[in-house]
């Protein structure tokens, strides 16, 4: 993978917790800057100000907006594959 990969989460959304366990299975824990966004009061701005909601999970790729953890998962799953 050469796209900047950010994933912003919260540890209290279960959806976030799905794709963080998926970032686990695939290997890509070095991969991806995990950014808490209740934790990091600059990742919780950079999501809103670059995606316009305060939405978890959010994958940034190369700094564009992926939502919903289904679509992000699929993407990452994608990627792991294409790359091995």
């Amino acid at each position: 993978m050469n796209e900047k990969l950010e994933l912003f989460y919260s540890r209290a959304c279960p959806y976030c917790i799905k794709v963080l366990h998926a970032i686990k299975e695939m290997g890509l824990e070095d991969s991806i800057e995990l950014r808490n966004i209740y934790t990091d009061e600059s990742a919780r701005q950079t999501l809103i100000s670059v995606g316009g909601k305060q939405q978890v999970p959010c994958l940034f790729i190369d700094g564009a907006p992926l939502y919903e953890s289904s679509d992000v998962v699929a993407w990452l799953g994608e990627r792991a594959a294409s790359s091995q």
